[in-house]
């Protein structure tokens, strides 16, 4: 089974970064994806050409990421993060649920916010063996193939409040007219306060934090694929009842204003964005039949 990749959230000046390399995503093993949301894999040779500055604006997820023969667990990035890439080289990491984390280590993602740690740090063990076998293997399915095989050794009891936290993150991202924590937690029936102490416990970050990163991200994403915009009417759909306010939180985490920004997308937009996002999202063999969560 096979389905295009069909989503930029995230990723800023995608038409100029698709240019420079290619990203494939891959879905989990059925018994996994209580936990882990999707694996990312990018590939580039920029042999004999400049290096590349890719900017991103991460989602409420940890990762777990295998590159130059090492694995680290990066928290949530509260800010935008910023990678070089150069020469020719692969990168592939796992994206965790929101919360998804949490239960493999016990203890608050708050801690890991900002930072990276190694994996065997993280998860107490030595990791050299898994690292080597993952860098080892030839193409993506093998090292997930690694990956999912490791993870089933500590694969711990699904925690209701996972399920619970996705299902709200999921009404964020679908529902615009949520724009206050206060909307949440109505919505769910939940004490405001233990709302936020769950998600700066299984996330990391605070619910707010979560809704105002979902709707800059979509604010990116449609200003990629249109930067010819309605700035006032884009603000009141992303919820923000003060176009000044949606201006000054889009600039301080992406860096520029959302001119700017539509001004050097367009300058990068050669060709549709459909062009670049020709890469299957493919589910990798597995020989898991076990029953998929809710």
């Amino acid at each position: 089974m096979q389905s295009k990749t069909t989503t930029t959230s995230g990723i800023l000046h995608p038409h100029a970064g698709f240019a420079k390399f290619q990203l494939a995503r891959h879905q989990p093993a059925p018994d996994l994806r209580y936990f882990v949301e999707r694996y990312w894999h990018i590939t580039w040779d920029l042999r004999g050409q400049p290096s590349h500055v890719q900017e991103t604006l991460p989602h409420p997820s940890v990762n777990l990421v295998f590159e130059h023969h090492t694995a680290n667990v990066y928290g949530v990035v509260t800010g935008k993060f910023s990678r070089r890439l150069a020469g020719q080289d692969r990168v592939l990491g796992v994206k965790f649920r929101p919360g998804g984390f949490y239960p493999f280590v016990q203890s608050s993602m708050a801690r890991l916010t900002d930072l990276s740690v190694g994996l065997g740090e993280a998860l107490g063990f030595d990791s050299h063996t898994l690292e080597q076998a993952v860098h080892a293997s030839a193409h993506a399915a093998a090292m997930i193939a690694q990956i999912e095989a490791f993870l089933r050794t500590r694969l711990p009891a699904q925690d209701a409040q996972v399920a619970v936290i996705n299902q709200m993150v999921s009404r964020i991202i679908a529902d615009r007219s949520i724009t206050k924590v206060d909307d949440v937690a109505a919505l769910f029936h939940l004490n405001k306060r233990w709302l936020q102490r769950v998600f700066n416990c299984y996330v990391g970050v605070s619910p707010k934090w979560v809704i105002k990163r979902y709707r800059l991200q979509e604010a990116a994403e449609q200003l990629a694929n249109d930067t010819t915009v309605d700035w006032a009417r884009l603000a009141l759909d992303l919820g923000y009842f003060d176009q000044s306010h949606f201006i000054r939180d889009f600039k301080t985490i992406v860096g520029s204003t959302p001119v700017e920004y539509a001004r050097m997308v367009g300058q990068s937009l050669k060709k549709p964005l459909s062009v670049y996002r020709a890469t299957d999202e493919i589910t990798p063999p597995h020989v898991s039949h076990s029953q998929e969560p809710p």
